[in-house]
């Protein structure tokens, strides 16, 4: 019962650092997509808050 508990945690703990770890450069991603479509729109001369 005790080694069951301990897989069901190690599994636990693994697939939530990679889903952390994805999940993390998946924002870092976004965020630099929104600073680039904000420059782009910046150098068009358009107003980037509308």
């Amino acid at each position: 019962m005790l080694i069951r508990v301990a897989i069901l945690l190690l599994a636990a703990w693994v697939l939530g650092f990679l889903v952390f770890h994805i999940a993390g450069w998946l924002i870092h991603i976004l965020i630099l997509v929104a600073v680039v479509l904000f420059l782009v729109r910046v150098i068009q001369g358009k107003n980037p808050l509308k």
